[in-house]
């Protein structure tokens, strides 16, 4: 992908003509809002419990993305990541052995968060897809409860994505190519190299693309329900009879987010006429998908996008699917 602010390749957007909406987070869950600053100071390194080693830090994480971003776009402004993060892990200085909690000075207290994730929206190079302005965003996820702590140092995991945030819900756009879910690395100049590859490879028209398409096709009410009615259906089969099914990861709790903003959602909700185009059913889904925890938030984003296109291939193709059938 090439990505250049300097001599502007990507659209140029009439600032005149955008509508700002207040600012929403991008992940809800069970998620607070922290800045770089609290990471670096305020939060301890978890080590591998065997040899002591230190893990990469959340705040290394970020940072060194950042770095990245700044450097493929030779980018001169100021990035400031959004951060948030959950599963906060409590502990005490040896000091405070045996003190109520309750008697704690702040001095005495130490955490650090079982999980991260992090968006740097770059609103330099945006789009303009079916009437909503998308910011080139790239991001991360590092959950350490998927590392093994109790033994010796071993290669660290983390997710990767670059795509698009929705401005006007702050929904996230990745698709499959955007997305490295399984990135293992024992160092930050490994996972450096791992982000510029992953930006380098980016297919970004395609991607651009298959969103705009997504406008163009529509479903009738009476389609709608039954559509979501198999997708609700498809957690309770066999699992003999999912291996010929699309792979949908949505769950009911969310499902029933989708068919609420079916109804309200100010900017998704079906037209007038009672039918819904898929840029809308798409940015249901993945407004409902703010809800999965982070450590399996990219994961069942990139399902979303591959879900709608799934279906709009059918449609287009005029063959047979299971969950429009």
């Amino acid at each position: 992908m090439n990505l250049v602010l300097n001599n502007q390749e990507h659209q140029i957007i009439d600032e005149t003509e955008v509508i700002v909406f207040p600012k929403r987070n991008f992940i809800e869950a069970n998620t607070i809002c922290v800045d770089m600053e609290h990471l670096k100071n305020d939060c301890t390194i978890p080590v591998f419990a065997k040899d002591n080693e230190c893990t990469i830090s959340h705040y290394e994480f970020i940072n060194s993305t950042k770095e990245v971003v700044e450097d493929i776009l030779d980018y001169k402004g100021v990035l400031k990541p959004d951060i948030r993060v959950s599963h906060v892990i409590k502990g005490r200085v040896p000091t405070a052995i045996g003190k109520p909690a309750k008697e704690l000075l702040d001095e005495e207290k130490t955490i650090y968060y079982e999980r991260c994730a992090f968006v740097i929206e770059v609103p330099e190079i945006s789009e303009i897809i079916n009437g909503n302005k998308l910011n080139l965003t790239i991001g991360g996820v590092r959950s350490y409860n998927q590392e093994n702590l109790f033994s010796k140092k071993s290669m660290e995991k983390f997710k990767v994505f670059v795509g698009f945030q929705n401005t006007v819900c702050t929904n996230l756009c990745i698709s499959t190519d955007g997305l490295k879910e399984d990135v293992r690395i024992s160092s930050v100049s490994e996972l450096k190299a791992k982000v510029y590859e992953l930006i380098n490879n980016y297919k970004k028209k395609e991607h651009l693309n298959n969103l705009e398409k997504m406008n163009e096709l529509c479903l009738t009410e009476a389609q709608f329900c039954h559509l979501v009615g198999k997708m609700k259906l498809y957690s309770h089969l066999e699992k003999e009879e999912k291996q010929n099914l699309f792979p949908l990861a949505v769950n009911d709790s969310q499902l029933n987010i989708v068919l609420r903003d079916y109804n309200v959602d100010p900017h998704f909700s079906k037209s007038e006429n009672k039918t819904i185009n898929f840029w809308k059913l798409y940015n249901l889904l993945t407004e409902a998908n703010k809800s999965t925890y982070i450590d399996s938030n990219l994961e069942r984003n990139v399902n979303a996008y591959a879900f709608v296109n799934h279906l709009a291939k059918s449609i287009e193709n005029q063959s047979h699917n299971w969950f429009l059938h």
